[in-house]
């Protein structure tokens, strides 16, 4: 049996190969504040064209962040994640997180918002995880040629869009033994062109259990744990939220709470942290930010590193802060 969870925001962020070797560390100097003018709750980070930090802000739309300030691109409550194409023009993807808001890929151009497709039409038709139809689709990463990876959290899959809004099926992923559901909440592609898959693991929850799972390029309908074109690149993590590439190739991988997201919604969190991985080779890992309240989101712009932080405020969970945008040191 599926576990559902209980929250909106659970449902949100609610075979082994290489293993991570995440080291433990002390938060050095707090981040700085960047913005903090949004209605919250917030989720995906992206660079666009001309260094513009653009921020997935679900109770309002896509948003802006300018010189400490911010402005609403587009009004798309319920927004997860955007993809920049250029000035002015984005993808974004939305779920079930504002009244009316569907599961669903939209463009963005000048303001105007057009729904391109359907992804819980997809999901009831195809269900590639073949576990019962869900579908939340979380977090986007923008291909050469046009094509969009989506990372569908309750649906438990990779999905990618063609610029028609013509949707197929990367990969699913397998539940756990303990059968808790993968729970896709991130992907990014890699230097090398593959596909980088994160997940935020279900009930229990277990600390320690999250996965990075490695998908090559050009894959289709991938089961992961059987199909050699998924592996696992990396395990010991928990409750990964967000994966982003750095241009040296670091990758940045963001556990929402050391405490599991479980944890977090119960009030026992311990806050969450940013870790820097080595891509190649043996995925080893070191912390380079930790004591975080609420991260959900982290973007690299040359070498600034950007996070969301208390980022579930509207929803009540976590410590009590001010839901915002801020550069770690």
């Amino acid at each position: 049996m599926r576990h559902r969870r209980r929250h909106p925001a659970v449902l949100a962020i609610a075979a082994i190969a290489v293993t991570a070797l995440v080291t433990t560390g002390i938060a050095g100097a707090a981040p700085v504040t960047v913005a903090t003018d949004f209605d919250s709750p917030l989720f995906g980070l992206a660079v666009a064209p001309g260094h513009r930090l653009m921020v997935a802000d679900a109770g309002a739309g896509p948003t802006e962040v300018r010189g400490g300030s911010t402005e609403l691109v587009a009004g798309l409550a319920g927004v997860t994640d955007v993809a920049p194409i250029g000035r002015g023009e984005m993808l974004a993807v939305t779920s079930e997180f504002a009244p009316g808001a569907e599961q669903a890929l939209y463009r963005v151009s000048q303001g105007r918002v057009k729904q391109v497709a359907d992804i819980l039409e997809f999901e009831t038709a195809v269900d590639p995880a073949d576990d019962g139809v869900e579908s939340n689709p979380f977090d986007l990463a923008r291909m050469d040629g046009g094509k969009t990876l989506i990372a569908d959290a309750a649906g438990n899959s990779l999905l990618v869009a063609d610029e028609q809004g013509n949707l197929d099926w990367v990969a699913a992923l397998p539940q756990h033994v303990d059968n808790a559901d993968p729970v896709a909440t991130t992907v990014a592609i890699g230097p090398d062109g593959a596909y980088y898959v994160g997940e935020l693991t279900g009930f229990p929850a277990t600390p320690g259990r999250s996965k990075i799972w490695r998908i090559e390029p050009g894959t289709l309908h991938a089961k992961c744990g059987i199909s050699p074109a998924c592996t696992i690149v990396g395990t010991g993590f928990t409750s990964i939220i967000d994966i982003n590439f750095g241009p040296d190739g670091t990758a940045y991988v963001v556990e929402l709470d050391e405490a599991s997201w479980l944890g977090l919604e119960i009030g026992v969190g311990v806050c969450g942290t940013v870790n820097a991985c080595e891509a190649e080779g043996t995925w080893s890992c070191t912390v380079h930010a930790a004591g975080l309240p609420v991260p959900t989101a982290v973007a690299i712009d040359g070498s600034s590193i950007y996070v969301t932080l208390y980022s579930l405020e509207a929803f009540g969970i976590g410590p009590s802060g001010d839901a915002q945008v801020a550069l770690l040191p």
